[in-house]
């Protein structure tokens, strides 16, 4: 059985960075219209979207939801300091944070924190409560702070693709 860990690295060609422009903007785009922008017939066009997502390039294929329309209304930017980087420390935040569904996205930073976090919520309430789970109640955790967005001016998910 292949290890999905392990894909095979591809080269990608003029035609397979168009096709992945056109993709990440819209991956419901008919193969035939894909086709029809890229100059390269229908079935070319899903010989290679195959390959690509059989090497690993495209990670997924998702749906973006309005956080507005569900509502998660509230949106922190979140600065961790752990205890200390040692290995294990860092290793128990990393999988507290993966574990828990409304953190967005997760970076392991340098530059005097030691996780930027994304989260989203429902209201303040459900923050407050989350904060304590996640921040308060945890050892490892020397200190947060808390930036909630006003304005959400720009939030993508596409790679620039040269």
């Amino acid at each position: 059985m292949p290890d999905p860990l392990n894909k095979a690295p591809r080269d990608l060609d003029r035609f397979d960075r168009a096709i992945l422009r056109l993709v990440q903007a819209d991956n419901k785009l008919p193969q035939r219209k894909i086709g029809e922008a890229v100059s390269l017939s229908a079935a070319a066009v899903q010989r290679r979207i195959a390959a690509i997502e059989a090497s690993g390039v495209i990670a997924r294929n998702v749906a973006i939801v309005d956080p507005d329309a569900v509502p998660l209304t509230i949106t922190s930017i979140v600065e961790v300091q752990l205890i200390d980087e040692r290995a294990p420390t860092v290793e128990q935040a990393r999988q507290l944070f993966l574990d828990t569904a409304e953190v967005q996205q997760c970076y392991y930073v340098t530059g005097g924190v030691s996780f930027m976090l994304v989260i989203v919520t429902s209201d303040m309430r459900a923050y407050s409560a989350l904060t304590k789970r996640l921040f308060s109640e945890n050892a490892f955790i020397a200190s947060y702070r808390s930036l909630i967005a006003l304005d959400r001016v720009k939030a993508g998910t596409d790679v620039i693709i040269p």
